[in-house]
């Protein structure tokens, strides 16, 4: 019997475009996203994230309208991953500027995307007050429970008992207080349409991740109110774990603390489909 498949070997080179040439493609990076090489930690979440809000700009048509508000915290370069508009922010800001940004411009499709410290930290007041107006952004939050771009420090997100390079002997929350649930709090302000929590820690996960980015920018376009997606994410490094450890530890550790779920989905936004 004759072999009719392709040899990949040094006598017989396939390029790419031969390979999807002989068969459907079931992935490639979203236009959204740039050929850049990233320089998040190995294992770190923050890619899947990205990839997932790059999909959904590009299954919504909206890779020329949208602009992205970067923070201070690891994604401070995130603008270079992005090929969208973009614009950067001082430290916690990013609400306010996405503010003006949509106010302005109102046809456009703006977003932010947030840490822990940027936004639930330093920034706390500025979400507060713009999910509180009900301002027709969208917010992507990461909570990866520490401070990892400045070695590892508490969060307002770190769990009881956690150890970090500030609270070495674990959080106390009789001194440091409890960890924030964010997402919570945000979806009891009234111009808040649309608040979830969401992981990537699994296939699963991830999926859901995925249909919650979808909605939190169909919130938008509909002009419905403030649209938020928390992701809880992984920190490897600062974690002192592996990858597959820091995975299973947002399942066993973070979840139970900030359990996933829809914490305000607004009529109107259940009748986007």
């Amino acid at each position: 019997m004759t072999d009719n498949r392709p040899i990949n070997g040094p006598d017989n080179i396939i390029s790419p475009e031969q390979i999807i040439a002989q068969g459907e493609v079931v992935y490639q990076r979203p236009d959204a996203l740039s050929d850049a090489q990233t320089h998040y930690c190995p294992g770190c979440t923050h890619g899947i994230i990205h990839r997932l809000i790059g999909e959904a700009i590009d299954e919504l048509g909206i890779q020329g309208k949208t602009i992205m508000v970067a923070p201070v915290g690891c994604s401070v370069l995130m603008y270079y991953y992005f090929d969208v508009d973009g614009v950067e922010a001082a430290h916690g800001r990013a609400p306010a500027m996405a503010t003006g940004l949509k106010r302005t411009q109102p046809d456009k499709i703006v977003f932010t995307y947030q840490g822990d410290g940027d936004l639930a930290s330093i920034g706390a007041a500025e979400i507060l007050h713009a999910a509180n107006r009900g301002e027709n952004i969208s917010v992507f939050f990461v909570n990866n429970a520490v401070y990892g771009m400045t070695s590892g420090q508490m969060a307002p997100t770190s769990l009881p008992g956690q150890i970090t390079t500030s609270s070495p002997l674990g959080r106390d929350v009789k001194v440091h207080g409890f960890p924030m649930r964010m997402a919570e709090i945000i979806a009891g302000l009234p111009g808040a349409a649309y608040v979830v929590r969401r992981s990537v820690y699994d296939a699963r996960t991830i999926r859901q991740a995925k249909k919650a980015v979808l909605t939190a920018f169909k919130t938008q376009q509909a002009g419905l109110g403030m649209s938020m997606v928390e992701f809880l994410s992984s920190c490897p490094t600062n974690w002192h774990m592996s990858p597959a450890e820091s995975l299973t530890w947002i399942r066993d550790t973070m979840v139970p603390y900030y359990p996933l779920g829809d914490f305000k989905v607004a009529e109107e936004v259940k009748a986007l489909g």
